[in-house]
């Protein structure tokens, strides 16, 4: 994916490219997550300045979510986020996985999820009545 007038380029470092296509914020992000083992390509692990290549598959693991993409384009620079998921393909199985992942969130929530902020001074004391209970 290049502009017109611009020569295609046929291979980018690793973590440039986990930037581009908007999987991390920064390219340092990509690159700890590189260097974590949370980033493989073609089921082995890699350094953030592996080159990348059309056709190239990669594993993408973010928090509990695994992305499984195949390289579709490549940019040197960050685009709109629609532009950036043009970038890549997620294999099908990837996507299945994803959305059970999704379901199973909304219909079991993570306890304590819904609590925001600092608790509010009833529920201080009743927590400080709770725990001196013991």
């Amino acid at each position: 994916m290049t502009t017109s007038g611009h020569p295609a380029i046929e291979y980018i470092r690793i973590d440039k490219w986990l930037w581009t296509a908007r999987f991390y914020k920064t390219r340092s992000l990509a690159a700890q997550a590189i260097a974590a083992g949370h980033v493989r390509l073609a089921g082995h692990p890699v350094k953030p300045a592996r080159d990348l290549r059309c056709g190239d598959s990669l594993e993408i693991a973010i928090g509990d979510t695994i992305w499984s993409v195949v390289v579709r384009g490549l940019n040197e620079q960050r685009r709109p986020a629609v532009e950036a998921q043009q970038l890549y393909e997620e294999t099908r199985a990837s996507s299945e996985r994803r959305a059970t992942q999704r379901e199973t969130r909304l219909l079991a929530p993570v306890p304590g999820s819904d609590l925001r902020g600092r608790p509010t001074k009833k529920a201080r004391r009743q927590i400080r009545g709770f725990n001196e209970g013991f």
